[in-house]
């Protein structure tokens, strides 16, 4: 994937106006940050950068480690200033944090470098009495910048629901309104967390926070939209973007992710197939959330699943939750599975089928004589009384094994030796 252009969070000029207000009568240096901290504005230096500051002030945002350690303070829920210990190995000092709330929803943190780790009774109050007009400032800021997001995340819903018409309605709007270019190529990633014990409001932001970064780069353009805990990311392309970088995507969005929440936050990541332009974009988002449902009941997916990668579990996927239970593996599987030797049995089974009922490389990859092989397999049919000649009979065993699979990885179920 090409690199990703860096889009780094400026303050209006009369939000910096108010910090560097405050900054010169503290004689200290003043940040607001957004809920992430990543960089919104900064005051002049006063002698007492960090690192820490001096990275921020180059890239838009800190480095993850020293981002993890402030949101691991808790800062997010703090309703009152406090003191953000400083770390010699992350190069920060100690910082005054005061949350930037209206209503109660964090708007953003204002950071005071105070090095000693104390302010005066005069400076706090300098700062309390600073902090209706920032606040304010912010929140105008922060509608002003966010106009228009309501009518896109409703224009890219109607573009991969289900209505044809709608559909049609709401590509024309992207394409006449300039939002994305007539490309030939369509692909739609989506991320899912499905529990975080972070405040209201912190999750979406994280999704935009770790999304955005995409929505433009050398081989791409795309739209995303974000909910309080899932979002969308449709990109188009000149050419089909690789597997590869797709993959490498949505990898960096996983570890952005882990940043910003904290590990009970679990995100999956579901990447669509590559389709034709924005009119079939709908198609690939519903084989985005088929292949993110893959990443979250297959471990060793690791939290990304693509469509293209999933083969015949694919279909099994589309089983609704509810009726994908022990009850949908077939009665010969379980026979075999609870016979004497079931797991050894299992093993062959598996294998056979994978290796399309070839005899010569069955026997290899267990690594077996051809003798004891056709052994277990006339074991298998007395047990289940199945035909492995029946293409139908290998069916209903394969799925079998691909729906007892997806039971394991959920709900760890082992089978009988």
């Amino acid at each position: 994937m090409a690199e990703r252009r860096l889009r780094v969070r400026v303050g209006s000029d009369a939000l910096q106006g108010l910090i560097e207000q405050l900054a010169e009568r503290l004689r200290r240096s003043v940040v607001v940050d957004d809920p992430l901290v990543r960089l919104i504005c900064s005051s002049q230096h006063f002698g007492d950068e960090d690192p820490v500051r001096i990275r921020s002030l180059l890239r838009g945002r800190a480095d993850d480690v020293a981002i993890r350690y402030v949101l691991d303070q808790g800062v997010a829920r703090w309703t009152k200033p406090g003191l953000i210990p400083g770390r010699d190995d992350l190069g920060l000092l100690t910082r005054y944090c005061v949350p930037l709330r209206e209503r109660g929803e964090l708007l953003g943190l204002l950071m005071v470098v105070a090095p000693d780790g104390t302010l005066t009774r005069e400076e706090t109050d300098s700062i309390a009495q600073a902090l209706p007009a920032i606040s304010a400032q912010l929140r105008a800021d922060q509608l002003a910048a966010s106009a228009g997001e309501v009518d896109l995340h409703e224009t890219l819903h109607s573009l991969l629901g289900t209505s044809e018409a709608a559909r049609a309605a709401a590509g024309r709007q992207i394409l006449e309104g300039g939002l994305l270019p007539d490309a030939p190529h369509a692909v739609v990633s989506v991320v899912q967390v499905s529990r975080s014990t972070e405040p209201p409001g912190q999750v979406e932001i994280a999704l935009r926070a770790s999304l955005e970064g995409y929505v433009r780069t050398r081989s791409a353009d795309g739209v995303m939209a974000a909910t309080p805990d899932s979002a969308v990311l449709l990109q188009v392309s000149a050419r089909p973007l690789t597997a590869q970088e797709l993959g490498d995507q949505a990898r960096a969005v996983r570890e952005a992710l882990a940043a910003y929440l904290d590990a009970s936050a679990a995100p999956v990541l579901g990447i669509g197939g590559t389709h034709d332009g924005l009119a079939d974009a709908w198609t690939s988002h519903a084989q985005a959330l088929v292949a993110a449902r893959a990443a979250r009941r297959l471990p060793h997916l690791k939290g990304v699943g693509a469509w293209e990668s999933l083969g015949d579990l694919a279909v099994l996927l589309q089983v609704p939750d509810h009726a994908l239970a022990p009850s949908l593996v077939p009665t010969p599987l379980r026979l075999l599975l609870d016979s004497p030797g079931g797991r050894r049995l299992e093993e062959t089974l598996r294998c056979f089928l994978e290796h399309a009922g070839s005899i010569p490389r069955t026997a290899e990859a267990l690594g077996i004589h051809r003798t004891s092989l056709y052994y277990r397999l006339r074991q298998i049919q007395e047990i289940t009384g199945l035909d492995l000649d029946s293409g139908g009979d290998r069916l209903v065993l394969h799925l079998g094994l691909r729906t007892l699979e997806l039971l394991q990885a959920e709900s760890d179920i082992q089978p009988a030796v």
